[in-house]
């Protein structure tokens, strides 16, 4: 109820609603019940099993687990690689690639900036 009123708050203002929370899998339908444009989702559950359980109608956002930064870039990409897969392979438009939670102070900034421009190409690729 709290998240709702929050929401609601926030909604009246024209503001577009980002609701997020981790290890929320087993909410997620109280969480889209809620409210909210873009449910985030953390890197503890599927994208395709988050959005069957959220439905239609709103965009899903994340899951990388943030730790992943840290690994080699031969570690990283192909994590990366199979968020962008798992959306894609859903059909439907509505992923915001992110990570699943936020990212640490100590992250490899180079680390950060390969992901964003990986994310960038291969979505190209995948929308072709």
């Amino acid at each position: 109820p709290y998240s709702r009123r929050a929401i609601e708050i926030a909604r009246a203002g024209g503001v577009p609603i980002i609701h997020f929370g981790t290890d929320t899998a087993g909410l997620l339908p109280l969480i889209r019940e809620a409210g909210g444009d873009v449910i985030g989702v953390d890197w503890r559950i599927d994208l395709d099993a988050a959005w069957h359980m959220l439905g239609d109608g709103v965009a899903v956002q994340g899951n990388l687990d943030p730790i992943a930064l840290f690994a080699p870039w031969e570690e990283l990409r192909p994590r990366i690689q199979q968020v962008l897969d798992r959306a894609h392979a859903v059909g439907r438009p509505g992923h915001i690639f992110n990570l699943g939670h936020g990212i640490l102070p100590q992250t490899p900034v180079e680390n950060v900036k390969r992901l964003v421009e990986f994310v960038h190409e291969y979505s190209q690729g995948l929308r072709e």
